[in-house]
């Protein structure tokens, strides 16, 4: 008898996938950003390296010290989103797994 209830789809139910899967492409976009915050601070480290040869560090120390910190502020940030982002995506798949699991005939829509 639970198998025929489980076996036909409530609107409810296919609503709450759709909620779902809308809360991990929120995820990803934050996973994106992240990763893009991320690399900004790489890229303007490798400019200061690649360019060392013209300028000398001790004279331009007070524009270097806040740019590095500036730099450390957004690798930080950018690792936290990314941290935070992989986690939203790991529980959003746990929950739709376990929806496929209880409604079967969802489980052929659902990669």
């Amino acid at each position: 008898m639970e198998e025929t209830k489980q076996a036909t789809i409530s609107p409810e139910i296919f609503g709450e996938v759709q909620l779902l899967l809308a809360e991990k492409r929120t995820s990803l976009a934050s996973l994106r950003t992240g990763i893009a915050v991320f690399a900004l601070p790489l890229s303007v480290l490798g400019l200061l390296v690649a360019t060392s040869k013209y300028y000398e560090a001790g004279r331009v120390l007070p524009l270097l010290l806040p740019l590095l910190a500036l730099s450390a502020g957004l690798a930080i940030l950018g690792a936290f989103l990314i941290i935070r982002s992989m986690g939203h995506i790991r529980h959003h798949d746990r929950l739709i797994r376990q929806i496929k699991q209880k409604y079967s005939a969802i489980a052929e829509y659902i990669a």
